[in-house]
């Protein structure tokens, strides 16, 4: 069965830092590009940045840029976002989705990911 595992949200104060990791099983990730998107309470999901198959481009989101890295290590089949300086309006459940024709230059749109995670929560107060 194919599945993505997110993990490592959690409630972190402002200005700290997480790493969110982005597993697959029953699949490998090698061909595909990852996204990583958001969900706050009451917005609909955006993209935050996604990495292409290779790891060679990598697009944010103008509201991370400069405080998110994304990474992803094929042979551990997963991706991985550093999330620093973060702040309250980073508050949301976060899913990583996995895609073959994705257009990059640009922050990851939902439409062209084919396999969800279930999201992992985080949590930065005001």
């Amino acid at each position: 069965q194919l599945q993505l595992v997110e993990s490592g949200g959690g409630l972190v104060q402002p200005g700290g830092s997480l790493r969110l990791t982005c597993a697959a099983s029953g699949f490998t990730l090698d061909y595909y590009t990852i996204g990583w998107f958001r969900q706050a309470p009451g917005k609909e999901r955006e993209g935050v940045s996604c990495i292409s198959s290779s790891g060679g481009t990598r697009n944010y989101a103008d509201s991370v840029k400069g405080r998110f890295t994304i990474s992803r290590d094929n042979a551990k089949n997963t991706v991985y976002l550093q999330m620093n300086s973060l702040k309250p309006e980073d508050t949301a459940v976060y899913y990583c989705a996995a895609g073959k024709v994705i257009t990059l230059g640009i922050a990851p749109m939902e439409s062209e990911y084919d396999y969800w995670g279930q999201g992992t929560q985080v949590t930065v107060p005001s």
